[in-house]
């Protein structure tokens, strides 16, 4: 699990990539859900937790000022 202070060291594209990489695995874990096929169900809820702490930081960069470091 990646605490939210380790992720605000992380570049805007770097959060933007590991939120699309974090959505891509959410969809092919729930997926596998569907057609009975899961193997650790608790991973989906680690996976949707972490995308949303990425999501919430990715807002959060995108609302400061521009030359505000943060």
């Amino acid at each position: 699990m990646t605490k939210a202070r380790d992720l605000r060291v992380r570049t805007l594209d770097e959060l933007k990539a590991m939120a699309a990489e974090l959505a891509k695995e959410h969809f092919n874990l729930r997926f596998q859900r569907a057609n009975g096929l899961l193997e650790k169900p608790l991973r989906l809820r680690f996976v949707r937790r972490e995308l949303a702490r990425v999501k919430m930081l990715l807002a959060e960069k995108q609302r400061q000022p521009v030359g505000q470091k943060g």
